[in-house]
């Protein structure tokens, strides 16, 4: 193709282009135009009939490798017994990594874990000519909250609008709307609730000096971590805990209880040096490949993996270890949830469908203080380095 001719446009088909040969339009596409075989990629069980609405321009599918985890024990409100983690990955020794904390907690008797808060925003400005103004404005919206909230209701049965904060800068009054949504993450939901509460707003408003509002000011910080939702929560609000002897530590992670907890205060001095919004280890790295096997918004991992470590040593030495994740996304119940491998790792852990999204946020919950208790031990005991060597490299 020369320089002085216009690139091809992807084949799209405006009516029906979720289908096998619309997906084998495009990938003889790629091959004519990138020289490039699509052997792999174009290999997939599911249906291209199955990927409506989680994505355009289907070609094929990334086969990321999926390592079994487990069992970790849950102690939660939604999530009781043991349970076998499905993470995709392609990090050597991170399913080991996760497997021997799982190990670990489970002979201590396992995570007890609690869903403390459960809201998604959407988060709308309005802007005035004054401050003044905006701040009248704000005192109407607190008084007509049951108009409004029954207004953003009517454009979903499962979210329900808990409360609006507020936020004054400049002429600007910033509202964060709070709603519940069921199993479902909720962005598209409540984007659209609130859409049709600021519409009724701009017709209903009787003051002076509404120029416009935008529906989204990003105080609700979508897939971006925020100091915000550290502590008013988006998504879930999960808080795993545990306590471990010292005998069981040394025995299995060869540390102890007071040089887990000396670490921790080194590496909070190391967080707070650095800037970080994680004082923990990696929780990240749990969270993600939960993520991808189970079908969630990958890009929630921004906001998801934020978290609060905490660590104590009580009168008989025995260590105590939580992990707080303010902002944990997950669904078990539209999104890509539903897709052929994803649903299986759902069921897998019996985690898909209506009424399992706290279940599952419990159970990630654990993992990642599975995670955090067995890097930590690794860096203490030195073989972080040699584990990856041993496990990580491919030779």
């Amino acid at each position: 193709m020369s320089d002085n001719k216009a690139a091809p446009s992807i084949p799209r088909d405006k009516e029906n282009d979720h289908t096998q040969t619309m997906a084998e339009q495009r990938q003889a596409f790629v091959k004519q135009y990138t020289q490039s075989e699509l052997n792999h990629v174009g290999h997939y069980s599911l249906s291209p009939e199955q990927t409506a609405g989680n994505i355009e321009n289907f070609i094929g599918v990334a086969q990321v490798p999926i390592g079994l985890a487990g069992p970790v024990k849950v102690n939660g409100e939604h999530a009781k017994g043991d349970f076998y983690v499905p993470l995709a990955t392609t990090e050597g020794t991170l399913v080991a990594s996760y497997n021997r904390g799982m190990r670990v907690l489970g002979a201590a008797g396992g995570v007890k874990v609690t869903v403390v808060d459960d809201v998604m925003q959407r988060a709308p400005v309005f802007i005035f000519e004054d401050a003044r103004q905006a701040h009248a404005f704000g005192n109407w919206i607190s008084a007509q909250f049951d108009d409004i909230k029954s207004q953003a209701e009517t454009t979903t049965s499962v979210g329900k609008l808990r409360n609006i904060e507020q936020y004054a800068a400049a002429r600007m009054l910033y509202l964060r709307f709070n709603f519940t949504t069921g199993d479902a993450a909720g962005q598209n939901m409540v984007g659209k609730a609130t859409f049709a509460a600021c519409e009724w707003i701009k017709a209903n408003y009787p003051g002076a000096g509404l120029q416009r509002y935008n529906l989204s000011g990003a105080m609700d910080t979508d897939k971006k971590h925020s100091q915000l939702n550290t502590l008013h929560s988006r998504g879930k609000r999960v808080i795993a805990e545990a306590t471990i002897s010292s005998e069981i530590l040394e025995s299995k992670l060869g540390v102890s209880a007071q040089m887990l907890f000396k670490m921790r205060q080194i590496s909070n001095m190391g967080s707070f040096m650095a800037g970080s919004i994680n004082n923990g280890s990696h929780s990240a790295n749990g969270i993600t490949a939960m993520f991808i096997a189970c079908g969630q918004d990958a890009a929630n991992v921004a906001e998801s993996s934020a978290a609060l470590s905490f660590v104590d040593v009580d009168e008989q030495g025995n260590f105590y270890i939580a992990i707080t994740l303010p902002s944990l996304i997950v669904a078990t119940y539209g999104g890509g949830t539903a897709l052929a491998t994803q649903k299986e790792c759902l069921e897998m852990m019996d985690c898909f469908g209506e009424g399992k999204a706290k279940k599952l946020a419990e159970i990630i919950g654990a993992t990642v203080l599975a995670g955090e208790l067995s890097l930590s031990a690794a860096v203490l005991a030195g073989d972080w380095v040699t584990s990856h060597d041993a496990l990580g490299r491919n030779r």
